[in-house]
C-alpha cells in the first residue's frame, strides 16, 4: 500500500545497505574490540526528568552508559559483491565489509539492529567490547521497517539485556542517549533531545516507516542499528537515518525507528523468521484546503488517490488519468478521493498507511470514496506487500542517509 514518495522535507536516500566501510575505513575499525571508550561525561539534570516516564529523576549520562553500554554491541557484517571492471570479460567477485551497532535484548542471545545493516551479509561477528566476539546468524528481518533481529551463541558470555520502553511515551523535548560505534569508535556516547515525533522514513526496499522519533543527538556512520535510550535507561528506538547537507555527517537531525514497532517485528521474527505486511496498493496526494480550492474537489479533506495497483486495483479503486503541475510538483488528476477507512475520518496518508499497517493480508478495508459528484463505497481484500517499490527523488540539496 505504502507510496514510495516521502512526506519529510528531505529527500529519502538509502544509500547502499549501510556506510560501507572499504578498505582504509575497515583498517580503522581493525581495532574494534578493546578500542578506548568515547564518553560525553555531562548529566542530563532537569531535563532527564520526564513526565512520560512516571515523572521520576532520570540517570546521569554515565549512568546510563555503565548500565546499558555493555549491551551495545559493534557488529561486522561481511558480503560479496560482483564487480565488473572495463579490463575483465566477466564480473568479479570482491569482498566488502560494513559495520554498525546493535543491543541485545534477552538472555537468550538475541540482538536486534537495522536491517540495512546485515542485510546482504554472508557472515557476520557481534563483538561486546573487551576482545569478546562471537558469531551472529540472522534469525530474519523486516526491510520494510529495517529491523533485523541476530542471535548469538550465548555459551560463556555475559549478556547484559538493555531494557526496551515505551516509544509510544516519548514526548517532543525528552532527554534521549545514543551509544554505538560511529567511524569505528567503539561505544561512543552523544546525547540530545526527543526533536520531533511521528516524523517518516524511506526502508532499504522503498516503503516507508511510520511514527518515527526524530533527535538531535549526534549519530554518524557506524550508528545504525544502535539504541536510542530515553533518561531513565530504557530504548526507546533503533538509530537508523540521519539528514545531511550534501555530506556523510550528522547535522543535528538524527531518526530511530520506535522500539514499539521493533518489538512487535521480533515477537514474528522469533516465531517464524519473517514479518508480513497488508497491502492496499495506492499512492496518494494530501488534500489541503488551497489544494480543494485549485483543483475544484468537493471536499477539502482526504487523500486525492495517484495511482492504483493489486488489491484497490481489483476492487475497483482509481486513479488519476490527467497530468498536471501544481508549483513545482507533477499531480495526477481525476482519481478517487479517499475520505474514510472502516468509518474513520482520513486527512492524509499517514492515516491510510496507519490503517493498513493495523490489518494483516487477507483483510478487508471499506473505503469510502469521493468520485467527482458522487460517493461511493467500496470493499477491499488487502493483499500482501510487495517486496519493494520504486524510490523517490527531488531536488533538495540534503538527503536521508542510513549512517
Amino acid at each position: 500500500m505504502r507510496p514510495g514518495k516521502a512526506q519529510n522535507p528531505f529527500v529519502a536516500a538509502i544509500l547502499g545497505g549501510l556506510v560501507v566501510l572499504v578498505v582504509g575505513l575497515i583498517a580503522v575499525a581493525a581495532g574494534w574490540v578493546g578500542k578506548d571508550e568515547t564518553i560525553v561525561q555531562r548529566p542530563l539534570g532537569q531535563a532527564a526528568t520526564n513526565e512520560s516516564a512516571g515523572g521520576k529523576s532520570g540517570l546521569t549520562i554515565n549512568d546510563i552508559y555503565r548500565r546499558d553500554g555493555p549491551g551495545v554491541v559493534f557488529i561486522r557484517a561481511e558480503f560479496v559483491e560482483r564487480v565488473q571492471s572495463p579490463f575483465d570479460l566477466f564480473p568479479q567477485r570482491q569482498r566488502n565489509e560494513a559495520t554498525g551497532a546493535g543491543f541485545v535484548i534477552d538472555g537468550d542471545g538475541h540482538v536486534l539492529t537495522n536491517a540495512h545493516v546485515v542485510q546482504r551479509a554472508t557472515k557476520i561477528e557481534v563483538g561486546f567490547g573487551a576482545n569478546k566476539t562471537a558469531s551472529a546468524k540472522l534469525v530474519g528481518q523486516d526491510t520494510d521497517n529495517d529491523v533485523a533481529l541476530l542471535k548469538v551463541d550465548t555459551s560463556n558470555k555475559n549478556l547484559t539485556p538493555l531494557r526496551l520502553g515505551d516509544s509510544g511515551k516519548a514526548e517532543v523535548g525528552d532527554a534521549v542517549v545514543a551509544i554505538g560505534n560511529p567511524f569505528g569508535l567503539d561505544r561512543t556516547v552523544t546525547t540530545g533531545i526527543v526533536s520531533a515525533l511521528q516524523r517518516q522514513i524511506q526502508a532499504p526496499n522503498g516503503f516507508r516507516i511510520s511514527d518515527v522519533i526524530q533527535t538531535d543527538a549526534a549519530i554518524n556512520p557506524g550508528n545504525s542499528g544502535g539504541p536510542l535510550i530515553d533518561a531513565h535507561g530504557n530504548v526507546i528506538g533503533i538509530n537508523s537515518q540521519i539528514a545531511t547537507a550534501g555530506g556523510g555527517g550528522s547535522i543535528g537531525i538524527g531518526f530511530a525507528v520506535p522500539i514499539n514497532t521493533a518489538k512487535r517485528i521480533a515477537a514474528d521474527l522469533k516465531t517464524s523468521g519473517k514479518v508480513e505486511h497488508a497491502y492496499l496498493g495506492i499512492t496518494g496526494l494530501d488534500i489541503t484546503r488551497s489544494l480543494s480550492e485549485r483543483l475544484k474537489l468537493r471536499t477539502d479533506r482526504g487523500v486525492l488517490v495517484q495511482q492504483v495497483s493489486g488489491p484497490a486495483h481489483k476492487a475497483g479503486v482509481q486513479g488519476g488519468d490527467v497530468q498536471a503541475t501544481i508549483g513545482t510538483r507533477a499531480v495526477l488528476l481525476g482519481g478517487d478521493v479517499i475520505t474514510e477507512i472502516d468509518g474513520i475520518p482520513i486527512r492524509s496518508m499517514d492515516q491510510v498507511i496507519a490503517a493498513v499497517d493495523a490489518k494483516k493480508p487477507g483483510d478487508d478495508v471499506e473505503l469510502k470514496l469521493l468520485r467527482g459528484s458522487k460517493r461511493r463505497v467500496l470493499k477491499v481484500e488487502l493483499g500482501d506487500r510487495p517486496a519493494r517499490v520504486g524510490t523517490s527523488s527531488g531536488g533538495d540539496s540534503q538527503q536521508l542517509v542510513v549512517p
